[in-house]
C-alpha cells in the first residue's frame, strides 16, 4: 500500500503539494503572524542650524526651569530667582548642559543592554524539500523535514550575563553623576575667577586714581620748580602700566563670563541677564568653619563620597562576572533538534543531540586573560585609592596654607589701615604733605590686593578640596542623582 494517511491531521501525504504546502505554512507562518509588530525605519537627521536655534532658546526664565527647580526644593515665592548663587546655576547646568544629555543617552544604552541580556535564546525551525528523479514508482517523489533546534544553556550563564549588563549600566548611571559633579566644580572655579576679576577691577581701578592723582601733584610741582621730569616720567609710567593692566582685567571679564556660560551651558546673552551672588568674606568664614569640622577625617570621607571609587567597584564586579562567565562556558550550552522528515515515502522521526567540545581544552586561555583582567582592576582600584588619599591629604595641607596666608594678611591690612589713619591725621595737622599721604594709600591698596589674591587662593584651594571629596563645603549642595 502506496498511500499513507495521517489520520490526526486529515492530510493526505500522497499529495506532495499538500505536505509542500503544510511545510511551507509551518516555516513562514511565524514570521508572517509577527510582520505586524515590526518597527519601521524612521530617520533622524541631525541639522546644525535646528541646534543652533536650540541652544539660543535656551532660558533660564522659561516656566519649564522654573518647574524643575520648584521639584528640587525651591518654593514658588522664590522663582524667580533674585540672585544665582552656586545651587541656582548647578542646577541650572543639570538641566541645559548638553554633556549630561550624552550621559543620559549613554545609560539609557545601557540599560537596553540590560534588557537584551534578560533574552534567552529562540528556537530555530529548519525546514528543506527535495525531489528525485528514481524511476522506482514504488517511492514518492519528494522528500520534506522539519526540525526545531531548541538551545539550552548550562552552568547559570544567562544570570551571569545580566548581572554583568546590570554592572555596566551602574556605571553608566555613575558617570551622570561623576558628569553632573564634574559641571558643579567648573562652575564654582568659574565663579570664583569672575569674583576675583571684580575684585581685582575694584583694586586696580583705586590705584589708577591714586596714580592719577600723584602725575597731577608733580605736574604741578615741575610748574613750580619744585619737581623734575624724571619723576614726572616715572608716575606717568606707572600710571600707564597701571591703566594697561586694568584695561586687560575688563576684557578678560567677558570672557571669564563665557566661561561661566560654557560651564552652565547657557548662551553668554542670557547668562549677562543673570544676577550673580557673589560670595563676601564673612560667607567664606562661615565656609571654612564647616569644613573645619568635616575634614578630620578627609580620606574616610573622599572615599566615601567619590564617584570614581564607586565606578572603579563597578568595574570590578563587571570583571568579576565576565571571569565567571568564562569559568561557566567550561560546559558546553547544548541544542536538542527534534525533527520529522517524510523521505520519499518514508516517515522519519528524529531527535538530535549537539554541543560544542568545550570539554577538551576547558576554556583555559580565556579563562586565564579573564583572570588577568581582574587582576588589573585590583591594580587600578588601590592605585586609585592611594591617589585620592593623597590629594585629599595635599588639599587640605593645601587650605590650612591659603587660610593662614590670607590670616597673616588680613593682619598687615589691619596694620596698614592703622597707618593710614595716622598719616591722615598727620596730613590734617600739616606735618606731611598730600604727595607722601598718596603714597600711603597706594601701601594700602597694596595690602588689599595682597588680601584679595590670599582670598581667592583660599577660594580655590576650598573648591579643589571640594572636588577632591566630592562633596559640596560651599552651599546648600546639590544631590548627585541623574
Amino acid at each position: 500500500m502506496n498511500k499513507f494517511t495521517t489520520k490526526k491531521s486529515g492530510f493526505d501525504l500522497s499529495a506532495p503539494s499538500k505536505l509542500i504546502s503544510i511545510l511551507i505554512f509551518a516555516t513562514v507562518s511565524p514570521i508572517l503572524f509577527s510582520a505586524c509588530s515590526f518597527q519601521q525605519y524612521v530617520a533622524k537627521p541631525i541639522d546644525p542650524a535646528t541646534n543652533l536655534v536650540k541652544f539660543e532658546q535656551k532660558d533660564p526664565e522659561s516656566a519649564t526651569f522654573h518647574q524643575y527647580l520648584l521639584g528640587n526644593g525651591y518654593t514658588a515665592e522664590s522663582l524667580p530667582l533674585k540672585h544665582w548663587d552656586i545651587d541656582a546655576l548647578t542646577y541650572c547646568a543639570l538641566f541645559f548642559h548638553p554633556s549630561l544629555d550624552v550621559a543620559r543617552a549613554q545609560w539609557r544604552a545601557a540599560e537596553s543592554a540590560e534588557i537584551i541580556a534578560t533574552e534567552k535564546s529562540l528556537p530555530i525551525v529548519n525546514g528543506n524539500i527535495a525531489r528525485s528523479d528514481d524511476p522506482d514508482l514504488t517511492k514518492k517523489a519528494f522528500a520534506l523535514g522539519l526540525s526545531i533546534d531548541i538551545p539550552i544553556e548550562t552552568a547559570n550563564k544567562r544570570n551571569i550575563r545580566i548581572e554583568n549588563a546590570r554592572h555596566l549600566s551602574q556605571i553608566a548611571k555613575l558617570e551622570i553623576a561623576q558628569t553632573a559633579w564634574q559641571l558643579r566644580h567648573n562652575i564654582a572655579q568659574s565663579l570664583t575667577e569672575y569674583q576675583n576679576n571684580l575684585m581685582q577691577i575694584l583694586l586696580h581701578s583705586k590705584e589708577e586714581n591714586l596714580h592719577q592723582e600723584i602725575v597731577e601733584i608733580y605736574q604741578k610741582r615741575l610748574s613750580l620748580g619744585s619737581a623734575s621730569n624724571v619723576e614726572l616720567s616715572r608716575a606717568k609710567l606707572q600710571l600707564l602700566a597701571i591703566s594697561t593692566y586694568l584695561n586687560e582685567q575688563k576684557q578678560s571679564t567677558k570672557v571669564l563670563l563665557a566661561k561661566l556660560a560654557s560651564n552652565i551651558g547657557l548662551p553668554l546673552s542670557k547668562l549677562e541677564k543673570m544676577p550673580l551672588l557673589i560670595d563676601t568674606q564673612n560667607q567664606l568664614a562661615n565656609y571654612l568653619l564647616i569644613v573645619s569640622l568635616q575634614t578630620d577625617s578627609v580620606q574616610a570621607t573622599a572615599l566615601l563620597n567619590r564617584l570614581d571609587i564607586r565606578i572603579a567597584l563597578e568595574r570590578y564586579a563587571v570583571a568579576e562576572t565576565k571571569l565567571k562567565l568564562e569559568i561557566a562556558k567550561q560546559y558546553p550550552d547544548l541544542v536538542i533538534s527534534p525533527g520529522y522528515a517524510f523521505e520519499f515515502g518514508d516517515n522519519v522521526w528524529s531527535l538530535g543531540l549537539s554541543g560544542l567540545l568545550t570539554l577538551l581544552n576547558k576554556n583555559k586561555v580565556s579563562i586565564e586573560e579573564a583572570t588577568q583582567l581582574r587582576e588589573v582592576e585590583i591594580a587600578q582600584f588601590d592605585s586609585l585609592q592611594a591617589k585620592i588619599i593623597s590629594e585629599a591629604n595635599i588639599a587640605n595641607l593645601e587650605l590650612a596654607k591659603a587660610k593662614q596666608t590670607l590670616a597673616s594678611q588680613q593682619k598687615l591690612l589691619e596694620q596698614q589701615q592703622n597707618n593710614t589713619q595716622r598719616k591722615l591725621r598727620l596730613l590734617k595737622a600739616g606735618e606731611i604733605d598730600r604727595l607722601e599721604f598718596a603714597f600711603v594709600k597706594l601701601e594700602n591698596v597694596a595690602t588689599e590686593k595682597n588680601v584679595a589674591s590670599a582670598y581667592f587662593q583660599l577660594k580655590t584651594t576650598l573648591n579643589q578640596l571640594e572636588d577632591t571629596l566630592q562633596k559640596p563645603l560651599t552651599g546648600a549642595g546639590v544631590k548627585n542623582e541623574p
